[in-house]
C-alpha cells in the first residue's frame, strides 16, 4: 500500500475544503486548485450595488455540531451567524404555510465569507483549471489548462460536481472510474438564480420561500439576513429544476424577465425591480436518493467528495469530505 504525503484537491468548495483542512491537520501536504478567481463553489455571492447578493446556496442548517465546531475553529466565529427571517412554503393550494422553527446560519456578510474564512491558511492556487491526471511512477501529476505541470503527488481528491469531475478522470484515461459517475450525472439538476433590486422594501409575510410555481422553486429577502447593510431590498430567486432545463441555454434577459414576472405573480405585486443580475448553475443540486458519503479508489489513489454524494445539502459536503478524509487518515 503506497504511503500518501502529499495530496492534490480539485475544487474549493466546502467539500475541498474541508478535506484539505483536516488532512493538513495531519500534517499532510495539501494543495488546491480552483479554476475560479476565489474559493466558495456554490456558497457563492455577486457583487451588486451597495454590497452583494447569495446566488447560491441560501442558508445551511448543522444537525451535526461537529460541523458548527469545524467552522467556529477554521473559519471563524464572525464569519456567519443565525439567519433569523421568517420561512413559508405554498402548498398545493398556492396558501402559504409556515416552515418548522430551525436554525437557519448564513455567511457575514455574505456567503462567500466562510469560503474565504477556511481557505486563508490553505495553498490554493486560483485560476487554474486542471484538465489532466496523469500517472507519474506510482503518483499522479496535474496539466492545466495554462500549460503548466504541477506535482507529483501520492493522492488526488476531486471535489467538482459529477459531470466535471467524470469528463475530468475521462480526459486522463480512467475511463472505468468515469464510467461510476453516469448514473449521478444523470441525476445532476440546473438551476437558473436572479438577483432583483427593489428600491422601496416588499412586505412579505416570510423572508425565504419555497414556491408552488410552474417557473420558481425559492425566493429569499437576502437583504434581511445579517450583515447586510443594503438600501431597498435584494431579492434571490431561484428557479425549479424543470423549467431550469427547458431554458437552460435561453438568453439571459429572457429568463430574467420571466422569472421577475413570476416573482411578481407568486408575491402578488407590480412592484419593478431597478437593476437585476443573473446566473446560470450548470449542476446546482443532484436529485439522486443513493447518497454513499464519498467514493475512494484504492489502487489509484483518487477520491471522489461533495454535496453530491451526500444528500444534497451544504451540511452534505462536510459530512463528505470528511469520510474521505478518515478513509485516507486510516490506511
Amino acid at each position: 500500500m503506497p504511503v500518501i504525503r502529499r495530496i492534490a484537491i480539485v475544487g474549493s468548495g466546502l467539500a475541498g475544503l474541508t478535506a484539505a483542512l483536516l488532512l493538513k491537520e495531519r500534517n499532510l501536504a495539501v494543495t488546491v486548485f480552483e479554476k475560479s478567481r476565489g474559493p466558495g463553489g456554490r456558497m457563492a455571492a455577486k457583487r451588486v450595488s451597495g454590497g452583494s447578493a447569495d446566488i447560491g446556496a441560501q442558508y445551511f442548517t448543522a444537525r451535526n455540531p461537529s460541523f458548527i465546531s469545524f467552522l467556529n475553529h477554521h473559519a471563524g466565529e464572525q464569519r456567519f451567524g443565525v439567519w433569523p427571517g421568517r420561512f413559508g412554503y405554498q402548498n398545493d393550494d398556492g396558501e402559504w404555510e409556515a416552515f418548522p422553527d430551525d436554525s437557519r446560519y448564513v455567511g457575514i456578510p455574505r456567503m462567500t465569507a466562510i469560503t474565504r474564512g477556511l481557505s486563508s491558511s490553505l495553498d490554493v492556487k486560483s485560476e487554474t483549471r486542471i484538465q489532466h491526471l496523469v500517472r507519474s511512477g506510482r503518483g499522479w501529476t496535474l496539466q492545466g489548462s495554462n500549460g503548466a505541470t504541477y506535482g507529483p503527488f501520492d493522492a488526488i481528491i476531486v471535489t467538482a460536481p459529477p459531470a466535471q469531475a467524470q469528463e475530468l478522470l475521462s480526459n486522463s484515461e480512467l475511463k472505468m472510474l468515469a464510467d461510476t459517475l453516469d448514473e449521478s450525472v444523470r441525476h445532476i439538476q440546473p438551476c437558473w438564480a436572479t438577483a432583483a433590486h427593489f428600491a422601496a422594501p416588499l412586505e412579505q409575510p416570510y423572508e425565504g420561500m419555497r414556491c408552488h410555481d410552474e417557473v420558481l422553486y425559492w425566493v429569499a429577502n437576502n437583504s434581511s439576513k445579517p450583515g447586510r447593510e443594503d438600501q431597498g431590498q435584494w431579492w434571490v430567486l431561484h428557479a425549479n429544476p424543470e423549467w431550469s432545463r427547458r431554458h437552460q441555454d435561453a438568453e439571459p434577459e429572457k429568463v430574467t424577465a420571466e422569472m421577475v414576472a413570476a416573482f411578481q405573480r407568486v408575491i402578488g405585486s407590480e412592484n419593478t425591480p431597478d437593476e437585476v443580475v443573473s446566473h446560470r448553475w450548470l449542476y446546482a443540486k443532484s436529485s439522486s436518493t443513493d447518497n454513499p458519503g464519498f467514493h475512494w479508489f484504492e489502487d489509484q489513489c483518487i477520491g471522489l467528495a461533495g454535496d453530491w454524494l451526500n444528500g444534497g445539502r451544504v451540511e452534505g459536503a462536510f459530512e463528505s469530505a470528511k469520510g474521505l478524509a478518515e478513509k485516507i487518515l486510516s490506511r
